[in-house]
């Protein structure tokens, strides 16, 4: 196929990602990914800026998809219910195809400190664009923050949640859910009872 195909991104992410979990990150070339989908390393380049990104070049458009959503949320809507909102836009990017793709990126970031580090920075910037666009409908800096942090443990929460399904549930059911769990167990932070779930 040529390497202008439209869909070259995708098959260089399968690829890359079919041969992390075969051979292993550290062991997979860029020279292989672009191989194995019948491309070449320039192309590759192309698309991403190192094999890294491949497990994490979507995480800018989450992001983006995220804090959109939040600032167009009603005036008048609450924390949860721009969360929420945040949530069913991310739907856009946490396609029923991309769940199988998930389940490998986990696989082959907890194999890799490498790749942990640069997932744990990822992670802070798409909650800093959380809180961003939580400061700019006017929560104070705190609550932009709790918001964000919450946000992202609700995301985390349900992105295992949704990797585990045996059904076809949209991934923002999983994701209110786990918002919904988090929310019910941190108003029980005060309470006398056990520490034990």
């Amino acid at each position: 196929m040529s390497r202008w195909a439209p869909d070259a991104r995708e098959r260089l992410e399968t690829a890359a990602l079919d041969l992390f979990v075969e051979n292993g990150y550290a062991e997979t070339t860029v020279a292989q990914i672009a191989d194995r989908a019948g491309l070449n390393r320039a192309t590759f380049f192309r698309h991403f800026a190192d094999k890294r990104e491949v497990l994490f070049g979507g995480e800018d458009r989450l992001a983006g998809l995220l804090a959109d959503a939040i600032r167009a949320a009603s005036p008048d809507a609450t924390l949860t219910e721009c969360l929420l909102a945040a949530f069913a836009a991310a739907e856009a990017a946490m396609t029923p195809q991309q769940r199988a793709k998930a389940a490998q990126r986990v696989l082959v970031v907890a194999a890799n400190t490498e790749v942990q580090e640069r997932g744990l920075l990822k992670h802070a910037r798409i909650a800093g664009s959380i809180g961003a666009a939580l400061r700019a409908r006017g929560a104070d800096e705190l609550t932009a923050r709790l918001g964000a942090e919450v946000g992202m443990l609700a995301f985390t929460i349900a992105v295992e949640r949704w990797m585990e399904a045996d059904d076809d549930e949209p991934f923002s059911l999983h994701a209110a859910a786990a918002l919904s769990d988090l929310q019910r167990r941190t108003a029980e932070l005060d309470s006398r009872s056990r520490l034990s779930a």
